[in-house]
């Protein structure tokens, strides 16, 4: 796991060739407001996150973030523990986003 600060967050998350998005907020969060193309597994829900990052490829660049920072910390040791390769976890979360958020 790597924390990135927002400026280092856009400038790696362009240059990976083969990155996801993944927001780990509660459905509701997600809804108020998250990044565009980003992904929502709830880590507040151990089993079925869990059975969704399992099946994430391993092989990609996550690029994860929650409200604040601390849930996208442990869902990057997480994934990190399942042998994903690359997991970067966004400093301050959206709490600190300075930049469009798309809502549903």
């Amino acid at each position: 796991m790597i924390d990135l600060s927002q400026e280092e967050w856009n400038l790696l998350i362009k240059e990976a060739a083969n990155s996801f998005l993944l927001d780990v907020r509660t459905e509701e969060e997600f809804q108020e407001g998250h990044l565009a193309d980003a992904t929502c597994i709830d880590i507040r829900q151990p089993q079925e996150f869990m059975d969704a990052v399992q099946k994430l490829d391993k092989s990609k660049s996550y690029f994860i973030y929650c409200r604040s920072g601390a849930r996208s910390a442990q869902a990057c040791q997480l994934l990190d523990q399942l042998g994903v390769i690359a997991t970067y976890n966004l400093k301050g979360g959206i709490l600190e986003w300075q930049g469009d958020l798309v809502s549903e």
